[in-house]
């Protein structure tokens, strides 16, 4: 792929094609005031769009920086290598019939070929609006402005851009780009080249799929490199979480564990909703990342402020308690009978005060916190007059330019803050939140983005194995205990009498376990506790097998774990360490990285568990060795990198953890099976 710079950034423009869609190229164009060279191109029309038209590529007075092809799938090609050779800057290939369609895919390389090293966006797309220099290879209508700066976005669905465009939430767009179908550029090589847009202040992605870690990973360097962040709300489900159904992991990895992992690794924010997909951009816009999740709140109501309390909650959103300085300052304003918390309701005595609004305001701002909302609803100015609401804003640009920190003012209803109204909070130095559920997400995601002072390391790539298959559970317990994975004394047994003899052998209590079982509880293949031979005979007798595994009885553990790794082809090596044994996909308490990791990181996923109240001590019991458990999962890690490429998938289940080791007293291990 070539530069982008001209492409996005045209002076010179050719519209290849007579229909309507090529007409509203030029429509938009001149709508959006592009001051360059507009010249379309139609082998029989005299004029296109009220401009006279050039019979063919090769007769346009110059090359194009950019070209829209709104031709048919067939004529996209040739066009595509009559615009490379006459030195195009890129295209913007609109037709559709290409990978997305059955007989497609021929056409969509053939398509490539002809670009060779001229960039080209799609196809099956829509093409891009620069509303910075005024440059529309976009035939549709569109809801965006020209601004001087603001945020990019790159989407593969082009109707969602339409949509996207429509917002009236004071959100000033820089870019929007469509991808399609990604067939040479995909959509972080274009985010990389909008993020060296000095205008640019942040990236936006909607993503449908990815085919591996390693653009985003690039773009991530980028963005950190620029210190503009990135979020993004992310699409469907991986094939190999769909696919895998054989352990715990499968299903805990499940459908967004991998892009979920992946992007928290790379500093890139994700949100759930376009609504809230917007809102962030617009806060990243306005402050850019936040460095913690402590937030204060202020409203004049108290059903204001537990809707607040409840909606922050849960997206892990904390409001530190008032320092005594911040009770003393807010009480010589608010009067002895106020509750003083955060998040705080300033009640209506001091309504229409802004005096006293703005030390309210500025004490809640004094405490160890991020950002500050206010939450504000504004009447509608058909039907009311609200001199008053204007007050609070002003109060909140007072204590933001006293504390040094941003405010949000936060409507609770997408419903009473409207565009007009945004801006002018913009204006202000504010930033303009709308819906209350929407912008809380977006306060929390604007925690997790682009940290400069932090370099992953690269992701370990996925490869693959040829043919996967499950090993029995003793071959792969003796792999992994290769690695420093300490697993129980064991040996194996062909039948009841031999199992019994193996189980003196290793001192009784003994685990007897069925061979040949995927999930051994299930199959009613596994007996714990057995204190005499023939307790096992009988065991074994009952079993529904002829091999057996048997193993000392490992007791006095704390606390479960599963410790699992998936290999998801999108994304990488899931590792997910979790609340194990019988209950783990009944508790769904579960953590997910992707490798390699760290120790650190192994420790700090700990203690997000749930069950992590058991490894420190529950109840006046010894706590969890860490170090056991940690050094369990870099044994497991040790495996995966030493055959990378052959495993598929990993799982330990459960870990017993005890308050000197950690013990893994089943295994399954699907891999390529060289041996």
């Amino acid at each position: 792929m070539g530069d982008l710079s001209r492409l996005l950034s045209p002076r010179r423009i050719a519209v290849v094609g007579g229909g309507a869609w090529c007409e509203n190229v030029i429509a938009q164009c001149r709508r959006i005031g592009f001051e360059g060279a507009l010249w379309p191109v139609h082998p029989r029309r005299p004029e296109v769009g009220g401009l006279p038209a050039k019979a063919c590529v090769a007769d346009l007075p110059d090359a194009p920086d950019a070209a829209f092809v709104g031709v048919n799938r067939a004529a996209s090609i040739d066009v595509v290598a009559d615009l490379a050779a006459r030195g195009a800057g890129g295209a913007v290939c609109f037709a559709s019939g290409f990978a997305e369609h059955g007989d497609g895919a021929r056409h969509q390389a053939a398509l490539v070929r002809a670009a060779g090293a001229m960039p080209i966006l799609g196809p099956n797309c829509y093409g891009f609006l620069n509303l910075l220099d005024g440059a529309a290879l976009w035939p549709d209508h569109h809801g965006a402005v020209r601004v001087p700066r603001g945020v990019a976005i790159v989407t593969q669905s082009s109707n969602i851009a339409i949509n996207l465009t429509m917002q009236r939430r004071g959100l000033p767009l820089a870019y929007v780009v469509t991808a399609g179908n990604q067939a040479q550029t995909d959509l972080t090589q274009i985010g990389a080249a909008l993020l060296a847009d000095d205008r640019v202040t942040a990236l936006g992605l909607h993503i449908e799929g990815i085919d591996g870690p390693a653009g985003l990973e690039a773009l991530a360097h980028t963005s950190r490199s620029c210190g503009k962040p990135i979020v993004a709300i992310k699409l469907g489900r991986s094939e190999a979480a769909r696919a895998a159904t054989l352990s715990h992991t499968a299903s805990l990895a499940g459908s967004r564990a991998g892009s979920d992992a992946l992007f928290a690794r790379l500093g890139i924010a994700q949100v759930t909703s376009l609504s809230a997909f917007l809102e962030t951009l617009k806060l990243l816009h306005h402050v850019g990342p936040l460095a913690t999740h402590r937030i204060a709140s202020m409203s004049c109501s108290g059903g204001e402020a537990g809707l607040v309390a409840d909606a922050a909650a849960a997206r892990g959103l904390a409001f530190p308690d008032l320092t005594a300085g911040q009770q003393e300052a807010l009480r010589t304003v608010l009067g002895p009978d106020a509750a003083l918390t955060n998040p705080l309701d300033y009640n209506t005595r001091i309504w229409g005060d802004r005096a006293a609004m703005a030390e309210t305001f500025a004490a809640m701002l004094a405490g160890d916190v991020s950002i500050g909302t206010v939450i504000l609803d504004f009447p509608r100015k058909d039907r009311c007059s609200a001199p008053l609401w204007d007050v609070v804003v002003d109060a909140a640009a007072e204590a933001q330019a006293r504390t040094g920190k941003p405010i949000a003012i936060l409507s609770s209803l997408t419903d009473t803050l409207d565009e007009t109204m945004a801006e002018r909070i913009a204006e202000r130095g504010l930033v303009p939140l709308c819906g209350l559920e929407e912008g809380l997400e977006a306060i929390a995601a604007a925690t997790q983005a682009v940290s400069l002072n932090r370099t992953p390391a690269p992701v370990l790539p996925p490869r693959p194995p040829s043919d996967a298959v499950t090993l029995s559970e003793a071959k792969a317990k003796a792999l992994l205990s290769e690695k420093g994975l300490r697993v129980p004394h064991a040996a194996t047994a062909d039948g009841a009498e031999e199992a019994a003899r193996v189980a003196a052998a290793i001192g009784f209590p003994v685990a007897l376990k069925g061979l040949g079982f995927a999930h051994k509880t299930e199959a009613r293949a596994v007996r714990l506790a057995l204190d005499t031979p023939s307790a096992v005979r009988d065991a074994a007798d009952a079993c529904p097998t002829e091999s057996f595994l048997v193993e000392e009885m490992i007791g006095d553990g704390l606390a479960e774990l599963l410790i699992g790794v998936l290999l998801d082809p999108a994304h990488g090596y899931v590792l997910t360490i979790a609340a194990g044994g019988t209950l783990t996909e009944l508790l769904q308490d579960r953590r997910s990285l992707l490798l390699p990791v760290t120790r650190a990181e192994v420790d700090a996923a700990l203690s997000e568990l749930r069950v992590a109240r058991l490894l420190d001590g529950w109840r006046g019991a010894p706590p969890a060795s860490r170090a056991a458990i940690i050094d369990a999962v870099m044994a497991v890690q040790d495996f995966v990198i030493a055959h990378h490429g052959q495993v598929a998938e990993v799982e330990i289940n459960p870990l017993i953890c005890r308050a000197t080791d950690a013990i893994a007293v089943d295994a399954l291990i699907s891999m390529e099976d060289r041996s």
